[in-house]
């Protein structure tokens, strides 16, 4: 059974929300809030690799309708878009947010604020997309609009690349997670993203989150309450290694693992500077990654 309320209502009453955000708050003056692990004083972030400082930057915040089912449902997602990130993905369709950080700087109070604003709508979640670099900014927030009447279930919408402490300071605190599963190889990763390291750190990040919140528990809207879904953009030429990713989340956590396989792959930003993914993705390419999500066994999402 999901829960009634979402998890981080429980470490409100506690006192441990606050707590939680006075720690993450001293990060940011050595950040090693992602795998860059920077250490570098956020309230100069020219030196940091993500570009942002002390408070978040926000691109937009609306009702989304345009995410899987059982996180948009019928009323929307509430997604919140950071701008910066810890990747560089040569293919990025968010580019002006991710590379160029296009968006305005928010206070705590601000954030808190769009999140009430997005339950008013009728939203079902709070969608935080790419925050992986901005955990104590929303932690923050969560607890001021948390203390004003935020109910919402969050979920934790990254590209996989996060560190293991920075997640385990969301325990108890995120109801659903939500990461990619970019790569299975170093090579395509280093080429394409710029992080050598992704897979062993994604694949870490993915047991942490799992660990955390379990399978993939529905509502009675057919909306996501808690647990875990991964997404797998099948990339051209298997440069994501799919079959390697599959099998890694059936061994490891099960064939119950909800997974997103998505074929919108299309080349952008400047993937043509990257001869390996300048191109299309082609449908008997998805026919075969699909084939090696169902022998693998993972639960594929419908919808």
């Amino acid at each position: 059974m999901a829960a009634a309320y979402p998890s981080y209502l429980r470490l409100l009453g506690s006192g441990e929300l606050e707590h939680r955000a006075r720690q993450l708050g001293e990060a940011l003056t050595d950040c090693s809030l992602c795998p860059r692990c920077c250490g570098v004083d956020r309230s100069d972030p020219r030196m940091a690799f993500c570009g942002i400082g002390l408070q978040a930057r926000v691109a937009a915040a609306h009702a989304h309708f345009g995410e899987e089912t059982v996180i948009s449902g019928r009323r929307g997602s509430g997604t919140i878009f950071f701008a910066g990130c810890s990747l560089r993905c040569w293919f990025c369709q968010n580019a002006d947010i991710s590379h160029l950080r296009a968006g305005r700087d928010v206070s705590a109070d601000e954030l808190a604020s769009a999140m009430l604003t997005l339950q008013e709508r009728g939203v079902h979640n709070i969608n935080l997309v790419t925050p992986t670099h901005v955990i104590p900014q929303i932690v923050a927030a969560l607890l001021i609009a948390a203390r004003q009447g935020l109910r919402l279930p969050l979920v934790y919408n990254s590209g996989g690349y996060d560190r293991i402490e920075s997640l385990r300071m969301l325990d108890g605190i995120v109801d659903v997670y939500m990461p990619d599963l970019k790569y299975a190889h170093a090579t395509p990763a280093r080429r394409l993203s710029g992080a050598a390291d992704y897979p062993g750190v994604a694949r870490a990040a993915i047991r942490e989150m799992h660990r955390q919140v379990g399978h993939l528990v529905l509502g009675p809207d057919g909306t996501a309450h808690r647990g875990l879904l991964v997404r797998h953009l099948v990339l051209p030429g298997d440069q994501a290694g799919t079959r390697s990713c599959m099998h890694f989340l059936a061994e490891t956590l099960g064939t119950r693992t909800h997974v997103n396989l998505m074929d919108q792959y299309r080349p952008t930003y400047q993937s043509h500077r990257r001869p390996e993914v300048d191109r299309p993705l082609q449908p008997k390419e998805y026919a075969a990654a699909r084939r090696a999500a169902e022998q693998a066994g993972v639960t594929l999402l419908a919808g």
